[in-house]
């Protein structure tokens, strides 16, 4: 649905890391936000589009780390880094608000809002990474939300999880790593903003707790049996005077690295 307006074709990438000696003690997935470039659409973007070729932060910082496993070649952990990558554009085949979406899990969504984007594509890599990989644990890193930038401001992340352990081992890379995180709270009672009239769910909630109800709209897409974390890095992804920050490449490798232990 959303790279329906855009004339370049969306790519789902999905690349795999596996010990050569075949040992595996656990399997883990990683899924990043790659919307290349994102004019908000039919509820375009009035200010700041023009950085919006860092709204592909997540994805960066997914590859970026399956790069450097590749090199390092952690023992005992298989890896699947997922990404769906595409653009939210605007021409007479894009979505519209009041449109009803699919998810490859069959839950069905209803369009509030075109720019409420990234958790629709990152729906079906999470479907994929759980499913059709059957991973055991997975984290997600994307440019998500400006709400989270008003709680933390722009040099750290914020994590979403409902599991004690996996928050804790991200703490605990985050201080190793020096990508600075900061744990949120997943509160359930916000789900209610993302009840739809038409649709199983809506892609929106209200502006206040805005970075909470995405964080609960994306844990509809993974089992919930299954450790799941949501890091929002639309703070750090981006530094006004040098460019893109490759935040959260190195959180991720160390976080991988970690599980075959």
């Amino acid at each position: 649905g959303v790279a329906r307006g855009s004339e370049t074709q969306p790519q789902f990438i999905h690349l795999t890391y596996k010990p050569k000696d075949g040992d595996i003690k656990k399997k883990v997935g990683i899924v990043g936000k790659g919307l290349l470039f994102d004019t908000g659409g039919y509820n375009i973007k009035t200010a700041g589009m023009i950085l919006m070729k860092f709204d592909c932060g997540g994805a960066a910082a997914v590859l970026g780390a399956a790069r450097a496993i590749g090199d390092i070649q952690p023992p005992g952990v298989e890896a699947h880094f997922c990404v769906a990558a595409c653009e939210n554009m605007i021409n007479a085949k894009a979505m519209v608000p009041s449109d009803i979406l699919t998810a490859s899990n069959g839950k069905t969504i209803e369009v509030l809002n075109t720019d409420a984007e990234g958790r629709l594509t990152m729906a079906d890599a999470l479907v994929f990474a759980d499913k059709e990989c059957g991973c055991e644990s997975i984290i997600e890193l994307s440019t998500l939300t400006g709400a989270v930038m008003i709680s933390l401001g722009k040099k750290m992340c914020g994590v979403w999880t409902d599991d004690d352990d996996l928050a804790k081992d991200l703490e605990d890379v985050s201080k190793v790593t020096g990508d600075k995180s900061w744990r949120m709270p997943l509160a359930k009672e916000y789900a209610e903003q993302l009840k739809s009239k038409i649709a199983d769910m809506t892609n929106l909630g209200d502006r206040l707790g805005g970075a909470i109800t995405a964080a609960l709209f994306l844990t509809e897409f993974v089992d919930k049996k299954k450790p799941f974390a949501h890091i929002d890095i639309a703070g750090p992804a981006w530094d006004d005077n040098t460019g893109a920050t490759g935040f959260g490449a190195k959180l991720v490798t160390e976080w991988v690295r970690r599980q075959g232990e």
